[in-house]
């Protein structure tokens, strides 16, 4: 047999090069567009549609990003209507078309004219010169841009929504322990739990901790917990009089701020290792009392809270402004969290009488902020009209309150006043805060003001200036920057909140207006007034020396820890051994009801002991398995004050069951606050029901939520 005939071969065709291919899509592509009348090179249109600096920059940013295009910018000034802009870029192909969202109502004609030229090719850029490709594939993200979410919190999403996401919060392991002046066996220990290491003195609440800690140091060794953000923090001078620095990095948080019922602030703080090391070292080291600085660190439990302010308070004002749902949320969840937090510790310390009555069920001690007499001494005023402002933009409400001077106030003053000069001391990274609050990169320039980061010493910022202004339109708490203005004896301008809790009055020692009109106003009647002016400042003055120096808070602040370092209770069942400190504590109190001491046996009774003595005792009974009943709280007279009927409480209430009530005579103030403290409300009265003295019961009732 013959080989089988083979098919002829078909000679295989060569692809043809890549160049080949570009140069005919090339060829095909100005075919079209010329066909279409339009340039077949795409072009750059910039739309300068928001401040005046901002679009600058970005404009030049672009320039820089696509150096090999043809750019043209649109200006609201040369914009002339949609149908005008179609004309002059007919015959162009807009390849991208940068668009500035930065919120200016009345650059929205620009902005909508820039999506009817280029709808698929808008570069969007905000405030803070951030960009993103507005796509319809990313639509949700893209909207939550142009409403001036960061972009790198736009594509977070809830770990509750979705379980698997890859950008998750952090923490880390590591930590530092800094060794400091050592321990003195006549001292006893204290821990302090701070968000930041209290040094150095760049705004309020650095110099109130490490002031009142360095008072504290002369009688208690002081441990101080503190989250570090590898800022470079300067560790020395608080070692000085601390015994030890325990450091932990600040956890990573990455969820949505709106999307946890918990405060977002407080789940910033969050730290398995703080958490451990703040309960296992200070066992360890034999801590008697344990202080947290800040309401979002609450959480971490202890025995003193310092609301530096009201956080809920701060969010209501913000609320009264911008009416909006995110500031209502905000409120919301800061007041559920505030107040249950309050009432967990054992004293809660806050800087007013205003901060006060917003805790109720607190007991709370008043420690006001205070200044360095030694340190601020006045000096001479000098000629001129210079103005100063204070207030660290790491706190926001500094942001609101230097916008509000500068955009509103500021403006009536600077004809009036053509020597007048304010600076502005902002604290570090001034821009870091500045843009995530204002959503602009920088303030607009003024060749009059002066704006400073952090200063290390601004005592001569205070001499050399003829006003302090405090233009604060949301504040909780008292401002150390007033009290520092009050020492160094120069008069302050300030809004009712920014000098609230001081015990100032409007004319005497401070000049109050809340409106820029009124600002404005104030400020002209103290340049043209220097008697006036000088007359509050030295009033001022001596208030600050009065009332608020550091050594006499001082003393406060170590009469607290005294006696929270006392010895603690010892809590145990009552039994017979106890019948006759029983009737003698019950004696001892006029506002008891006497009972055979016997007959508390047949009920469930605790007795709290000091130093092998008994010091209280609480009796209750079980209703059914959803209620109870506390029928007697008494404490020993001498033992009063010690958190005795509290840790009494606290022991029982833990007890599971839902509701629980109690009766308590009408006239004992004292322990229906300590009730009330503890989520008691009243809901009854028993005229005549004590029959010693025929006086009302007031009947309160406890009710899980």
């Amino acid at each position: 047999m013959g080989r089988p005939q083979q098919p002829p071969r078909i000679p295989s065709r060569k692809p043809l090069p890549a160049r080949y291919l570009r140069e005919l899509r090339q060829t095909l592509r100005n075919l079209v567009f010329k066909l279409l009348g339009k340039d077949p090179e795409a072009v750059v249109v910039s739309f300068a549609s928001g401040d005046e600096a901002v679009a600058r920059a970005m404009v030049e940013e672009i320039q820089r990003l696509e150096p090999g295009r043809r750019h043209f910018t649109v200006t609201l000034e040369d914009f002339a209507g949609y149908r005008q802009l179609r004309r002059r870029f007919r015959r162009y192909r807009v390849g991208l078309a940068p668009v500035l969202f930065d919120g200016d109502p009345k650059f929205r004609p620009l902005r909508r004219a820039a999506f009817l030229l280029a709808p698929t090719k808008i570069l969007a850029y905000n405030a803070r010169l951030e960009r993103h490709h507005l796509r319809l594939r990313t639509g949700i993200a893209s909207l939550l841009f142009l409403r001036g979410v960061p972009l790198d919190r736009i594509f977070l999403r809830p770990s509750w929504l979705y379980p698997r996401k890859r950008d998750r919060s952090t923490g880390r392991s590591d930590y530092r322990v800094l060794e400091g002046r050592p321990f003195s066996p006549d001292h006893a220990r204290v821990a302090v739990l701070s968000p930041y290491f209290p040094y150095p003195l760049s705004h309020g609440g650095a110099v109130r901790i490490y002031s009142l800690l360095r008072e504290a140091a002369r009688d208690f060794d002081i441990v101080l917990f503190a989250f570090t953000e590898d800022a470079g923090e300067e560790y020395g001078p608080v070692l000085e009089f601390c015994s030890k620095a325990v450091l932990v990095p600040k956890p990573r948080y990455r969820e949505p701020r709106w999307s946890t019922w918990r405060p977002p602030e407080v789940n910033e703080y969050r730290s398995a290792m703080m958490q451990s090391l703040w309960d296992g070292l200070t066992h360890e080291l034999g801590v008697a009392v344990r202080q947290v600085e800040y309401t979002q660190l609450a959480s971490y439990g202890g025995d003193i809270l310092v609301e530096h302010d009201v956080t809920f308070d701060l969010h209501r004002q913000i609320l009264d402004r911008e009416r909006t749902l995110s500031a209502w949320w905000n409120w919301r969840r800061w007041r559920s969290f505030e107040l249950r937090a309050a009432r967990r510790f054992e004293r809660v310390v806050v800087m007013s009488e205003k901060d006060a009555r917003q805790l109720p069920k607190a007991r709370t001690e008043i420690i006001p902020n205070g200044v360095d007499l030694q340190r601020f001494l006045p000096e001479p005023e000098r000629p001129g009209r210079r103005l100063l402002f204070i207030g660290s933009f790491r706190h926001f409400p500094n942001i609101v309150a230097f916008r509000f001077f500068t955009e509103q106030v500021w403006p009536l003053l600077r004809d009036r006043f053509p020597d007048m000069k304010l600076t502005a001391v902002a604290g570090p990274d001034p821009m870091l805060y500045w843009r995530a609050a204002a959503g602009v990169p920088e303030p607009a320039p003024e060749d009059r003001i002066r704006l400073l980061g952090f200063v290390r010493d601004v005592r001569p910022l205070y001499v050399e200036a003829n006003l302090v202004i405090v233009p604060t339109l949301v504040s909780a708490g008292t401002n150390l920057k007033v009290l520092e203005a009050m020492a160094m004896d120069r008069a302050v301008v300030s809004t009712s909140s920014g000098c609230a809790g001081l015990g100032l009055a409007h004319g005497e020692s401070v000049w109050v207006a809340d409106d820029p009109q009124a600002f404005a106003g104030g400020i002209a009647r103290l340049f043209e007034d220097p008697d006036l002016r000088a007359r509050i400042a030295a009033s001022a003055r001596q208030i600050a020396e009065r009332r608020f120096g550091w050594d006499s808070l001082g003393d406060l602040q170590r009469g607290l820890f005294k006696e929270l370092s006392r010895p603690r209770p010892v809590l145990r069942p009552a039994g017979e051994r106890d019948l006759a400190d029983l009737d003698r504590i019950q004696r001892a109190s006029p506002e008891a009801v006497l009972w055979e001491p016997v007959s508390y046996l047949f009920y469930n009774s605790l007795v709290a002991e000091i130093g092998g003595r008994v010091a209280g005792f609480l009796v209750w009974r079980k209703v059914n398995d959803e209620e109870a009943e506390v029928l007697s709280l008494v404490v020993d007279p001498v033992f009063r004050r010690r958190g005795i009927a509290a840790r009494l409480l606290r022991e029982v209430l833990g007890d599971g069951r839902a509701v629980w009530y109690l009766e308590v005579r009408e006239s004992n103030d004292a322990a229906r606050n300590l009730y009330r403290r503890f989520g008691f409300e009243e809901v009854g009265r028993r005229p005549h029901y004590y029959q010693d003295t025929g006086e009302t019961a007031v009947v309160m009732r406890r009710q899980k939520c």
